[in-house]
């Protein structure tokens, strides 16, 4: 098992939480800023808050999109959160339909309207704890979600969400009052997450540390 990770720094996104949780569970964390910095990295963590075509305006102008793909490919574990969830999609949605990084097939659409069990609306963004599920079929074992429980909550803010080409790649689902979306996924060596494991308490942390000793 290898404890060093490199976090992706584009700019936009909010380094400090991540950084910090991922020490506090052992790892020796580098940031990376742009796409050469990403080579030879053993873990990739793709974290991220604000818009989707910012976030790809960034990440493109620091070549940071095409390390990523490159890392991809190499079989090492990567690891996205909320926006950066959503950056590996095809494309986005936000303010104007912008490509994505495509490592994931699906797009990212804004969160609909949505009602509550008494009736009420749901309020956007979608900032709250939140139950993750497991889908019918669904397994966690040897993935970044086995060490917590399918009635766990974790801690979300987000307008928007991924709509996956592949249902297979859905690895946990949440409840937005009456719509259900995809808030974890796998794809072979790409985990992602829509809630923030840096920001959801020790089972966040049990995430973390998973994904510090899973391989591809």
């Amino acid at each position: 098992m290898s404890n060093q990770v490199t976090v992706i720094d584009y700019g936009i996104n909010n380094l400090l939480s991540i950084c910090r949780a991922l020490e506090h569970c052992g790892a020796t964390v580098r940031v990376a800023t742009e796409g050469k910095q990403i080579k030879g990295s053993d873990r990739l963590v793709l974290p991220g808050v604000g818009a989707f075509p910012d976030g790809m305006r960034e990440l493109n102008e620091r070549g940071l999109t095409e390390g990523i793909k490159a890392f991809y490919a190499g079989g090492n574990p990567l690891l996205g959160i909320c926006l950066g969830m959503q950056l590996l999609m095809g494309s986005g949605t936000e303010i104007v339909e912008t490509p994505g990084i495509g490592i994931i097939d699906g797009k990212v659409l804004r969160l609909p309207a949505a009602v509550s069990g008494n009736g009420h609306p749901m309020k956007i963004p979608h900032m709250n704890w939140n139950q993750v599920t497991k889908p019918a079929g669904a397994s966690w074992t040897k993935t970044v979600l086995e060490p917590i429980r399918a009635s766990d909550y974790m801690y979300f803010v987000h307008s928007y969400y991924t709509q996956l080409d592949h249902p297979e790649e859905v690895l946990a689902q949440t409840y937005f009052g009456n719509f259900m979306f995809t808030s974890a996924l796998r794809k072979h060596n790409c985990w992602a997450t829509q809630f923030h494991p840096e920001k959801s308490g020790e089972n966040g942390l049990k995430i973390l540390r998973k994904f510090l000793m899973i391989s591809g």
